[in-house]
């Protein structure tokens, strides 16, 4: 009995802490012509502010075949942050988002779009298709 119970405990508080983010924050990359803008200089911001603020890795879902060349969001797990994290963390993915818009060539280069008032929800992502893990 002992036995049973000691693997009933095990395996629910696997299954309890194996679960993955249930907020997400949304990052579009559109096409005006040429195909979508890189995603390193968010990828770049991931990578510091998880290094800076000593996190682990921030789990990135992409959704793709929006369209014809290539349109295509991500969506980044918001849950291991507090709430003062997540504002420093917006303020500076709305930074580096609006210096890559400002640099683009305006009659080619696709544009990344991202609102940090708005909270995408793992209900919302199960209906979704195309959705993988994106590897950074």
């Amino acid at each position: 009995m002992k036995k049973i119970a000691v693997t009933t405990f095990l395996f629910c508080s696997a299954l309890f802490f194996a679960q993955k983010s249930l907020s997400y924050i949304k990052i579009s990359y559109g096409s005006i012509c040429c195909g979508t803008p890189s995603t390193k200089p968010v990828m770049d911001y991931l990578k510091k502010f998880e290094k800076t603020n000593q996190l682990g890795t921030f789990e990135v879902l992409k959704q793709g075949g929006m369209g014809r060349e290539g349109e295509f969001n991500l969506y980044i797990g918001t849950n291991k942050l507090g709430k003062k994290q997540k504002k420093m963390f917006a303020k500076g993915l709305q930074s580096i988002i609006t210096s890559q818009n400002k640099a683009r060539k305006q009659d080619s280069d696709g544009t990344v779009d991202f609102d940090p008032a708005v909270t995408v929800y793992q209900s919302d992502l199960t209906g979704i298709k195309n959705l993988t893990i994106y590897k950074k």
